[in-house]
């Protein structure tokens, strides 16, 4: 049966997440229509709108499969792993949710992923790295995260996200590479000023397109840190999960379909101090602290949302 703190977050936090999405679905289709537009006119404002439509019903149907596709992610039976489907299956149960489908990502590099439009059609990702590395409690905790993040639905707007921003940055980069006929068009009068100016639009689209999943994903990732602590019961094994995950990711970076790097638990990529300012996750060392918060405030499952607040 559910625990009274995930029943009593659940209705607000689905609001937030609802307004959360309707906002970046809006300024991420703004932009793909803004570049289309300055980029072919009337003709590429028609063409930009007509792959807005196609995206976005395609990132809300099947969102997942994409996800799930562009990592090479297999399903996991249950006879390969039958601890860990155990282990999903109590945590769903717990949460009150219909038990994911678990795949594998074929990666040494220790992590993990959830997608799905809602709880009924949700999966969850591990790297074969990650039983490598972590305990059946750490993973636990890990699971709990994921499971958390589908409560939440989360996971709607990260592959949203995900499979939007894609788009704009793998349409920035072909148009840089094949479209110099579009950087200038004949009937303009300043054609050196209006090239420079879609040459500054492609360059600003990938940067503006992150920027909107900044604003949301860092959130959703301290909420969700929140919930699976609650739903595993042990905030400190989340915790001690995070912080070998993170040097797991330092050694073994993990760059395929950066456009994804924010559905993982942990930034999978490589990068320096610069990187981390477009990090879409929140400092390790500022959610282990927050865990370890919780940890020391078991006894007060409120004083364990106030804590995130």
């Amino acid at each position: 049966m559910p625990t009274e703190g995930l029943r009593g977050s659940g209705w607000g936090h689905r609001l937030s997440n609802a307004l959360k999405t309707t906002v970046l679905l809006a300024g991420l289709t703004a932009l793909l229509l803004f570049v289309g537009e300055r980029l072919g006119g009337p003709q590429g404002l028609v063409i930009a709108g007509f792959f807005v439509v196609v995206m976005n019903f395609a990132s809300y149907w099947f969102s997942d499969r994409i996800a799930l596709a562009m990592h090479g992610a297999q399903p996991l039976e249950y006879a390969e792993a039958p601890w860990l489907h155990q282990m999903v299956e109590r945590l769903a149960a717990r949460a009150g949710m219909p038990k994911p489908k678990l795949y594998l990502l074929p990666t040494r590099t220790p992590n993990a992923f959830a997608t799905g439009r809602n709880p009924e059609h949700a999966a969850v990702a591990v790297t074969a790295g990650i039983v490598d590395i972590l305990d059946q409690r750490e993973l636990e905790g890990v699971l709990a995260h994921e499971l958390a993040h589908v409560k939440n639905r989360d996971t709607l707007i990260g592959t949203v996200a995900a499979t939007l921003a894609g788009v704009i940055s793998y349409a920035a980069q072909m148009l840089f590479w094949f479209g110099g006929s579009m950087l200038s068009r004949d009937d303009d009068e300043d054609g050196l000023g209006h090239t420079l100016g879609n040459l500054g639009v492609l360059l600003v689209a990938p940067i503006a397109a992150t920027l909107l999943q900044l604003a949301v994903s860092r959130s959703r990732e301290y909420g969700a840190d929140a919930t699976g602590a609650e739903l595993c019961g042990d905030p400190n094994a989340l915790a001690d999960a995070l912080m070998k995950l993170e040097r797991g990711a330092e050694l073994m970076p993990y760059d395929r379909a950066p456009a994804t790097s924010h559905l993982f638990i942990v930034n999978p990529l490589s990068g320096g101090a610069i990187m981390h300012l477009f990090s879409t996750h929140p400092p390790i060392p500022e959610r282990v602290r927050r865990l370890r918060e919780m940890g020391a405030r078991r006894g007060s499952p409120r004083a364990w949302r106030n804590a995130w607040a």
